[in-house]
């Protein structure tokens, strides 16, 4: 009988990770107590022809599988070697279109569920890409120079970060609305130019603006309409507090205009009754 003997493991963990099609892994642990390996899978970020795209294409790194505990800052650090980072933008799935970007602000968008993301890596030269998707690991995430919040710290942290500044919140609201009264006003002019103007194939464009003008964005105005809302909110309310007094004043209503119709009935009967033929 022969024996069979197992074969033993490959050394190298990182023969046994398979890539996908195009993308380099590259390992990461969060510690040096770490003993297995997180991969990130990298390639330079590359759309369709005639495609449009915000990120400057051939300086672009497309890193997957992004841990939570990987921040902006953590992950231009582990790529800092391989050239000057310009930017780290992480995202919760690909982008697939160009979408225009609105300035961030983290009181009106608010950060998203912590999990897996996708991280866009704009180089400052084209060769950091190579470099990047080169990297022989493992990268450490969290060391003694530039150490990394877990646990219980990073729940405080995040906490802490998640109570607004009422100062800051007041400052991001009147920027917020100053660019859109801006806007607005911008919209408003640009219509009232076009009023009245045929376009390329002779069409006139009708608006239908209103009499009343529109009351003026203010404490004051707002406090005065919600001030005549609630009044007439409880004065309905006083007037039909049940449903029983709201039925029982139908009744004697109708009960009303059947007594006045009798009384009418009976002056008429009086009158034709009290009516004589007077020939002269």
């Amino acid at each position: 009988m022969v024996a069979r003997r197992k074969k033993r493991a490959p050394q190298n963990s990182e023969d046994r990770i398979p890539s996908p099609l195009g993308y380099s892994a590259v390992p990461i642990k969060f510690s040096e107590k770490q003993q297995f390996c997180h991969y990130l899978y990298m390639r330079e970020h590359r759309v369709r022809e005639g495609t449009k795209s915000s990120w400057p294409q051939k300086r672009t790194l497309f890193v997957l599988n992004v841990p939570p505990y990987c921040t902006e800052e953590c992950l231009s650090r582990l790529l800092a070697p391989c050239g000057p980072v310009q930017s780290v933008e992480f995202h919760g799935k690909p982008e697939l279109t160009d979408s225009p970007k609105e300035p961030k602000s983290k009181f009106f968008h608010p950060k998203p569920v912590p999990g897996f993301q996708v991280a866009y890596v704009v180089f400052r030269k084209p060769g950091g890409v190579a470099a990047a998707m080169a990297l022989r690991g493992p990268l450490l995430v969290s060391t003694e120079s530039h150490p990394v919040q877990s646990g219980v710290h990073k729940w405080i942290r995040d906490y802490t970060d998640s109570v607004p500044d009422p100062e800051a919140l007041r400052v991001d609201v009147d920027t917020f609305m100053e660019t859109y009264d801006k806007k607005i006003a911008e919209e408003e002019a640009k219509a009232k130019e076009e009023e009245g103007v045929p376009d390329g194939e002779g069409w006139v464009k009708v608006t239908r603006r209103g009499r009343r003008p529109a009351l003026p964005r203010t404490e004051a105005a707002s406090l005065r309409v919600l001030e005549r809302e609630k009044r007439k909110r409880a004065r309905k309310e006083l007037l039909n507090f049940y449903a029983w007094q709201h039925r029982q004043t139908k009744m004697e209503h109708l009960a009303q205009l059947r007594k006045k119709f009798e009384e009418d009935k009976q002056r008429i009967e009086l009158m034709r009754a009290q009516r004589k033929f007077r020939p002269y």
